[in-house]
């Protein structure tokens, strides 16, 4: 059973990075991996993102037997025309794919050339599918997978509750040769590692907690370190939706990294209350590594940040970036941008970053995500359609407009592109490194 594990490409991969560019390993597919490895006697991943052009001569090549896709919504687009080609190339091979946005709008990838949609936590739905197909008995349906037959689209039913420590470490070996180009601006090469899984908190414009419906699924503290001390990265990423609103736990884990002697420096996402509350549990991170924090400000308004549930006040954001600096922490800010901003909003919060001196302002624009409600309220105010009546989601990198705004489109686009030009300085030199390096990637590989 040879199985090919496909990260799709786009023109710009913008999600959470958008200023300073980054091409993270594709830590979903190596987990991926690992729950099939004692089933496939075969396993390669292509990363588009890395090699845009070999998708032909992998398929070639390699002739798998399986082919797994993943991805968000600016991806779906894109993952149907490698599921199209692949069928074109290979037309006995299995297609199965899943991710965000099949788990949220799996109905987007029910097409002929598609032959299993995994909805959720993928691992133990596709090391079934793996074991079926090996066994030659694919028609058994299986917990958390829609299945394409002659009668139609057939669901497996929901799967049971995730044992977060029952999942293994991801096969980071399948990616060995690309390892070295994985980077967040000048974080290269890094790794990707999560110890928890879900999000306690309910922000409107976020779906990722409903991927995981509200739960908050956390890893047994020497499972974590185990698999720290594999990593061979300086850098490592925690992308944990919220890693530090345990504070005890988290206090363990840097105790134990400490004693075990691990070596890293660490980029984190943290939210603003959370590190008020726990500023000794940050410190001790500054400690053993941590140097960067992803702080998603989102709003700079009390009307912004009620909307959006963040459950903070202007007043308590502005001491989080204060403390974030007194521990020597670099501030990597997201902020949303509303279609509805005027002129004067723009102004607003350019003048709110310069005023709280944050290092890397990151932006991006409101958009109506699959699974939020704003998806379902907003759907027929959207304004970038394909012609299959389905919305463009070329267009869901959280950089386009596809709903209606305050200012015209060209003058949004203008105030948009002002903004982000505003703060170019205070990343430029990382900025130029990343553009070399998708250069360099583009020439070399």
């Amino acid at each position: 059973m040879r199985i090919l594990f496909i990260y799709p490409n786009l023109s710009h991969e913008l999600i959470g990075y958008g200023d300073l560019g980054a091409i993270a390993e594709p830590l979903a597919l190596e987990y991926l991996a690992a729950s099939c490895v004692d089933l496939a006697t075969e396993m390669e991943l292509l990363d588009l993102r890395l090699h845009p052009n070999e998708l032909n001569n992998r398929l070639t090549i390699f002739n798998p037997d399986v082919i797994a896709i993943t991805g968000y919504s600016m991806h779906v687009m894109r993952i149907q025309e490698i599921a199209q080609l692949s069928r074109q190339r290979l037309p006995s091979s299995k297609v199965v794919v899943g991710g965000h946005h099949a788990t949220l709008l799996a109905e987007d990838f029910k097409i002929p050339e598609i032959d299993f949609i995994v909805v959720g936590e993928g691992t133990a739905p596709f090391a079934k599918l793996i074991k079926l197909f090996s066994d030659e008995s694919e028609n058994s349906s299986v917990p958390g997978v829609w299945k394409n037959t002659h009668s139609g689209w057939e669901f497996g039913g929901d799967q049971s509750e995730l044992q977060l420590d029952q999942v293994a470490p991801p096969l980071r070996s399948l990616c060995i040769d690309d390892r070295s180009h994985y980077f967040i601006d000048w974080m290269k090469p890094i790794a990707l590692m999560r110890t928890t899984v879900g999000c306690p908190y309910r922000c409107t414009f976020c779906s990722l907690w409903k991927m995981m419906d509200g739960y908050y699924y956390k890893r047994e503290v020497d499972a974590v370190i185990t698999e720290l001390k594999e990593i061979k990265e300086p850098y490592v990423f925690l992308v944990d939706d919220e890693p530090f609103v345990n504070s005890k736990r988290m206090d363990v884990l840097a105790d134990s990294i400490r004693e075990s002697g691990i070596q890293k420096e660490y980029f984190s996402y943290c939210r603003i209350d959370t590190l008020l509350r726990n500023k000794s549990t940050l410190k001790k991170w500054v400690d053993i590594g941590l140097r960067r924090v992803f702080l998603g400000i989102e709003g700079i308004t009390e009307d912004e940040i009620e909307n959006y549930n963040k459950g903070l006040s202007i007043a308590q954001i502005e001491e989080g970036l204060k403390a974030a600096r007194e521990l020597g922490l670099k501030i990597f800010a997201s902020f949303i941008v509303n279609p509805n901003y005027s002129k004067a909003d723009f102004t607003r919060l350019s003048r709110f970053i310069e005023r709280n001196r944050i290092d890397y302002p990151s932006f991006t624009i409101l958009t109506p995500l699959p699974g939020t409600d704003d998806f379902i309220q907003q759907y027929d105010q959207i304004t970038a359609w394909q012609s299959n009546h389905r919305p463009d989601w070329s267009k869901w990198d959280l950089q386009h407009l596809v709903v209606p705004s305050n200012l015209s489109p060209r003058e949004f686009e203008k105030e948009y592109k002002n903004l982000r030009r505003n703060f170019r300085g205070a990343y430029e030199i990382h900025q130029r490194k990343a553009i070399a390096a998708r250069d360099d990637l583009t020439l070399t590989i």
